[in-house]
C-alpha cells in the first residue's frame, strides 16, 4: 500500500465528523484532519500543510460549501473535492458541480460508496497534468514524467519507471519502501525483473535529481529500501 493521503473534512455534524475521522484513517490509507467552518478550512488550506482531498459539507454555519469550492478553483486549487449535502434535488446537485466539485454525494450515504468514490477522484487527479508534488527544489508532474526547478529555470525528463518510482515513494511519506515492494509496484510481478534493475534506475535517479549525487539528499536509501525526503533535509546513512 501507498503511504497515507492526506484528507481535509469540512463539516460542522459532530457524529458524521467523528465516523469520517475514525473510518477514513483505519486501515492507514488515510490521514484525517477536520474544519468545522468556512473560516477554519480556509485557514487550514492557506497554511503550510498539503491534503490530497477535500470532503466538504455544503452547509456550515458560516458559509456555503459550495461558494468556499468555488473560491478554492479560483485560487488553483485543484484537488479533488467531493461535496456532501442534505439534498438530493437536480438543481442542487448542478449547482455543486458547477461550483468546482469532483462528486456530490447526498446523506445518509454508505460509507463504502464515499470511500470508493474518494479512490476513484484520487486516481483520476494523480493521473491528469494538474497533479503536481513538490520535491526539493522541483516541482514534480508525473503525468508529464518531468521535474521543474524554477530557481534554475532547469527541467529534468524523467523515464516512465523514474517517474513512477518517485511518485510511488512520495506516498509513501515517511516509510521506507522495500526493494522488492517498489519493485512489484512499478514492474509488477515480473520474474525477469531483479533488484539490480531496480538499483540501476535508483542511481541514474540520483544522478538527475540529486544536487550532489555523492552526498544523497532526496533519495534515501534505508531500511533494505528507499524513502523520499521531499525537503531533502537528511543526509543518507
Amino acid at each position: 500500500m501507498a503511504g497515507d493521503r492526506p484528507i481535509l473534512i469540512v463539516d460542522d455534524d459532530e457524529a458524521l465528523s467523528a465516523l469520517l475521522l475514525e473510518q477514513l484513517s483505519v486501515d492507514g490509507e488515510f490521514t484525517t484532519s477536520r474544519a468545522n467552518s468556512v473560516q477554519s478550512a480556509e485557514a487550514m488550506l492557506s497554511g503550510a500543510a498539503r491534503y490530497d482531498a477535500l470532503i466538504l459539507d455544503v452547509s456550515l454555519p458560516d458559509g456555503d460549501g459550495r461558494d468556499l469550492c468555488s473560491r478554492l478553483r479560483q485560487r488553483g486549487i485543484k484537488v479533488p473535492i467531493i461535496m456532501l449535502t442534505g439534498s438530493d434535488e437536480e438543481a442542487d446537485v448542478v449547482r455543486g458541480l458547477d461550483s468546482g466539485a469532483n462528486d456530490y454525494i447526498s446523506k445518509p450515504f454508505r460509507l463504502a460508496e464515499l470511500l470508493a468514490r474518494l479512490r476513484a477522484q484520487l486516481r483520476i487527479f494523480e493521473n491528469s497534468e494538474d497533479a503536481v508534488f513538490n520535491i526539493g527544489p522541483y516541482v514534480f508532474r508525473p503525468s508529464a514524467k518531468l521535474l521543474q526547478d524554477p530557481t534554475k529555470n532547469r527541467r529534468i525528463r524523467l523515464t516512465e519507471k523514474e517517474a513512477a518510482i518517485l511518485k510511488f515513494l512520495y506516498r509513501a511519506g515517511a516509510t521506507a519502501v522495500s526493494r522488492q515492494v517498489l519493485l512489484n509496484e512499478v514492474w509488477g510481478y515480473n520474474a525477469n525483473v531483479t533488484t539490480h534493475t531496480l538499483e540501476t534506475h535508483i542511481y541514474r535517479l540520483r544522478q538527475k535529481i540529486e544536487p550532489d549525487p555523492s552526498s544523497v539528499r532526496l533519495l534515501i536509501t534505508e531500511g533494505g529500501g528507499y524513502r523520499l525526503d521531499p525537503e531533502g533535509t537528511q543526509r543518507a546513512a
